[in-house]
């Protein structure tokens, strides 16, 4: 706890001075204050950090810089004199708040995606950058999501626990408090459960909230506001309702011209080109848009991941099979009345946004009318993709903001934020009872107790057992007796996706042998190449045993 402060006290200034020399020099505001800067930091540093790793592994070298014009930003333009703005009670919340976000980051991370997906894409930014056609490797890491290509520039020096996620949300906090936007004070402790990994699902929830704030508020800046809504989606594309807002606002509620929509539109583009670099196609996961791309993933494997996509909607409760045999109304059914947690979260979904819709019919308000379509279009794509409840969450924080956002006093959300802080907290320093009280949260199953070092250092799970293999020109390394590669050495593959390669018939290659920054191609199997991989599933399945 005690580094992760310092590593606070480092990285937002940086942050805010960063920020403050974008909108000076850009001449593009977002907003007034700290957080408006810090935001704006955030934002300008990984899209610079975005095309520097096609180039450059982001390690010291690229940080340094970056760490260095921050602070001569902030003493030179004297930004420290912003932070004597807030009254002593807004200091003390803020402080208070920030405690508990602390505290809440040094816990051991439980997101399996953070052992899956998070560090091993950050550990590959760090190393090597972005490698072309690296989802031949290992699917998911084709995502390369722009979180974590941040999270990845401030790894070296910065942030080495990875626990960027609590800078954002003690941003986020300061931005409440400063925009006296009081009921998202109540959202706070929600979020303290993403703050042990670099998720990127907080930061397209808060800015989300942020931006969704400004508009209602009435912000003219349309340029920025779409600019960041893009750049929100470019971090997580499920969040597309956002620009579609920001869009409808810009032209029918501001009447902005389309000049303006310049900034976003290249961010657009080079989120289009790191998918294609990474991935081979302009939107990760969904193979649309061919562009005969010679890296792109094996079509086989592309169809056993959407095959797995729709078992996930269905929380792995039925088979493929199965799932493909239903009506129209068993699939709705089936999804709405999920064994478990789920059922409970997609009902109160459907509610909910039911409720929206018939509150913006009776309002006739243009602005919530936007919002209405936005978040029904975005709604209706993750329905048709893969409808898990991770993809609509934001739907639930968007519309009880929209809701309570003018019935809830500062007193009153002081109140609940506090209540609710120390509920998130014990629940997370005492695991058992939230697995005992909810068991159907799997989550909750890979949480760490509380343990003293904590307030010296966050905690961090290590594992570091492996083995070595090689097929065709790859030699690799494949976690041993676990899913996830989370700290096994570069290159990896899980050993699921040597299964699925097996069954396809093909095998991730280098397209360079002597240089893996030039990226990784599938290759069919040769008979030779068969028996190695046979020989790696084979001794795969002995150590089970």
């Amino acid at each position: 706890m005690a580094l992760l402060f310092l590593s606070c006290l480092l990285i937002l200034p940086v942050l805010m001075g960063m920020g403050h020399a974008m909108q000076h020099y850009s001449g593009c505001r977002f907003s007034q204050g700290i957080a408006a800067k810090i935001i704006m930091g955030m934002a300008g540093i990984s899209l610079v950090w975005t095309v520097t790793a096609f180039f450059l592994p982001l390690n010291t070298y690229t940080e340094i810089p970056v760490i260095a014009a921050g602070v001569f930003f902030f003493f030179k333009e004297k930004l420290y004199k912003e932070l004597y703005c807030l009254s002593k009670k807004d200091n003390i919340l803020l402080l208070i708040i920030t405690f508990i976000i602390l505290f809440s980051s040094s816990f051991y991370p439980f997101i399996l995606d953070h052992f899956g997906y998070y560090v091993p894409t950050v550990r590959w930014l760090h190393t090597y950058g972005l490698a072309q056609g690296i989802s031949n490797l290992d699917l998911i890491l084709g995502q390369m999501s722009v979180w974590h290509i941040f999270q990845a520039g401030f790894s070296g020096i910065a942030d080495p626990f990875l626990r960027i996620n609590s800078v954002l949300l003690i941003t986020y906090t300061v931005y409440i408090i400063e925009k006296k936007s009081w009921v998202q004070l109540c959202l706070v402790p929600f979020f303290l459960f993403f703050t042990q990994s670099p998720s990127p699902d907080l930061p397209v929830l808060v800015i989300s909230l942020i931006i969704l704030n400004e508009i209602l508020n009435g912000n003219r800046n349309t340029a920025v506001l779409f600019g960041l809504s893009v750049w929100v989606f470019a971090i997580k594309p499920t969040m597309i309702w956002l620009p579609i807002l920001s869009f409808l606002y810009a032209i029918f509620i501001i009447k902005s011209s389309f000049r303006k929509m310049a900034f976003g539109i290249f961010i657009l583009i080079l989120f289009f080109f790191k998918n294609l670099w990474t991935f081979g196609y302009p939107v990760f996961p969904v193979a649309l848009g061919d562009f005969g791309i010679s890296w792109k993933p094996d079509p086989e494997v592309l169809r056993l991941s959407s095959q797995y996509a729709v078992q996930k909607t269905y929380d792995m409760q039925y088979s493929y099979d199965a799932i493909r045999q239903f009506s129209v109304v068993e699939s709705i059914s089936h999804w709405l009345f999920l064994t478990g947690i789920k059922s409970a979260i997609h009902i109160s979904f459907v509610v909910i946004l039911t409720i929206f819709i018939v509150y913006t019919v009776i309002k006739k308000n243009r602005v919530l009318t936007c919002i209405c379509i936005a978040l029904v279009t975005k709604c209706i794509l993750v329905l048709i993709f893969s409808a898990q409840y991770r993809f609509f969450i934001d739907v639930f924080f968007v519309v009880f903001f929209i809701l309570c956002r003018s019935h809830v006093s500062r007193k009153s959300a002081i109140s609940i934020c506090l209540g609710l802080s120390m509920a998130s907290i014990g629940c997370l320093t005492f695991p058992l009872a939230l697995q005992a009280l909810v068991p159907s949260f799997r989550p909750g199953r890979f949480m760490g107790n509380f343990e003293r070092q904590q307030l010296y250092r966050p905690s961090v799970y290590q594992y570091n057992r492996f083995r070595s293999f090689k097929v065709g020109n790859l030699s690799f390394h494949v976690s041993e007796k676990y899913p996830f590669n989370f700290d096994t050495p570069l290159p990896a593959i899980s050993e699921s996706y040597i299964f699925e390669y097996a069954r396809a018939g093909v095998f991730p290659q280098l397209k360079d042998k002597r240089d893996i920054r030039q990226g990784f191609r599938y290759k069919k199997l040769t008979p030779e190449e068969q028996h190695q991989v046979k020989e790696v599933m084979h001794t795969i399945e002995k150590s089970y045993q």
